[in-house]
């Protein structure tokens, strides 16, 4: 007879931590949603600068990553693509980049890129919402492909201006 009450208490506290436990895991997927679709898309480099772009490895490996975040489904995979382009931009960013591209603009470019990336990192080990990071991210890649197309549609001699000033 005194074994039946322990035993009810013994079950009732079992079952009340899973619930629990439940409640918790489920209040976290809650908070590292993304949505792909709500993503913008990636700019594309005119034809000149892709031919340009294409010779450039360290440049290719950071494009072939940076894509790849389109095809994530949870935060694990994004988690893994983040630390993969920040492997890939500390390549980029020590390797010897195509005469036309050697520019503060583009180096500009990816310290900014290189920020963004990091803030999302940021928000995935800390649990915190990945959409606006994403698209900042996305954002300042865009930018630095739109960089390439700027620099070599723009045709002012860089040299005839510098012999003006002196």
């Amino acid at each position: 007879m005194q074994k039946t009450p322990i035993l009810l208490l013994v079950f009732l506290i079992a079952f009340s931590c899973k619930k629990d436990n439940k409640k918790q895991v489920a209040g976290n997927a809650e908070a590292i949603n993304f949505n792909v679709e709500e993503w913008p898309k990636k700019a594309v480099a005119n034809a000149e600068a892709a031919k340009i772009l294409a010779k450039w490895p360290e440049y290719v490996a950071l494009e072939t990553s940076f894509e790849s975040i389109y095809t994530s489904e949870n935060s694990e995979d994004l988690s893994l693509i983040i630390e993969d382009l920040i492997e890939k931009q500390k390549a980029m960013a020590e390797s010897t980049y195509p005469v036309e591209f050697d520019r503060p603009h583009i180096k500009s470019r990816q310290i900014a890129l290189k920020t963004y990336i990091l803030k999302t990192k940021g928000n995935l080990e800390y649990r915190l919402d990945l959409q606006e990071p994403v698209i900042e991210m996305i954002a300042a890649f865009n930018a630095l492909r739109n960089q390439f197309n700027v620099i070599l549609n723009s045709k002012i001699d860089i040299d005839l201006l510098q012999e003006k000033k002196k």
